[in-house]
């Protein structure tokens, strides 16, 4: 493919730290699209600047997604291809490029992914824990309470789970996650990925609370926690299974999502709680 396709919006993985993370198509990409639209113009500016590309830039941020969004759609059903980036990584990731690409999918317009540097997937790959299954949270909610409910409703997941905090919150997170989840359970923080002052650090949560109580955190951090081993997954009756599927149901989820939810926090299968699904009226 030597030429962008018109009326498609390109989905563009920028680096996360290290330029030279940048990929050739993603290269071509921006430099052959009509337009890029990017959440910060000025941090993608200088991104532009270092491989030499001048295609215009258009601002599409969380603040003005709603006002842009018509604008873009309006260019790209008229044939325009549009680049999509966020400041680092892979769009739609933790920003509101998610709203951009539902909307195409909506209208018939091609949506064509170019991949590259994820900071989900570069922490998880070196941290040292289980990725057969794993499971991707974001940034939690700012407030107190709201981040402890949710991290409460993942006290008992099995699978590795993976964060994304801000330094000023990072003793409080790590502080809610060892009152909920256990001073022993294992974490990795990872900080400035690919960056000249990356970093590893793993240990267990008491560990963690204790390192970053001597040092101020600085950077970005991704944090990747084990699940909650399988033999301390909870063994529910089914009265109490029917119960939470039906708070799942209640939520918005199908039978399925509800089954597949439920079988990764108790020592039941999903095709056995599928089955007490099918019991549960409409």
């Amino acid at each position: 493919m030597n030429e962008l396709q018109p009326q498609t919006l390109y989905v563009v993985a920028t680096p996360i730290g290290n330029l030279d993370d940048m990929t050739f198509r993603a290269v071509r990409v921006l430099q052959g699209a009509d337009a890029i639209a990017a959440e910060d113009t000025r941090h993608t500016g200088r991104l532009l600047q270092h491989f030499q590309i001048t295609t215009p830039q258009i601002s599409y941020h969380d603040r003005n997604r709603r006002a842009r969004l018509g604008e873009l759609l309006e260019r790209l059903l008229g044939g325009d291809a549009i680049a999509l980036v966020s400041d680092a990584g892979m769009p739609g990731i933790s920003d509101p490029g998610y709203e951009l690409v539902k909307a195409c999918i909506e209208r018939g317009i091609e949506v064509v992914p170019i991949p590259g540097a994820s900071a989900v997937i570069t922490a998880l790959a070196a941290a040292g824990l289980p990725t057969d299954r794993f499971g991707f949270e974001g940034f939690l909610a700012v407030k107190g309470k709201d981040r402890r409910d949710r991290l409460n409703s993942l006290q008992n997941e099995t699978r590795t789970l993976i964060f994304y905090e801000a330094p000023h919150r990072l003793q409080q997170t790590l502080q809610d996650l060892m009152e909920l989840w256990g001073e022993d359970r294992h974490i990795v923080l990872a900080r400035e990925l690919t960056k000249l002052h990356e970093e590893f650090w793993r240990g267990t949560l008491g560990d963690a609370i204790a390192h970053y109580n001597s040092r101020v955190p600085k950077g970005e951090f991704t944090l990747v926690v084990a699940g909650t081993p399988k033999a301390e997954a909870l063994t529910l009756s089914e009265v109490q299974l029917k119960a939470e599927l039906k708070k799942l149901l209640k939520g918005g989820m199908t039978r399925s999502q509800a089954s597949r939810q439920l079988a990764q926090t108790t020592t039941h299968s999903r095709r056995q709680i599928y089955q007490l699904a099918l019991e549960l009226p409409d």
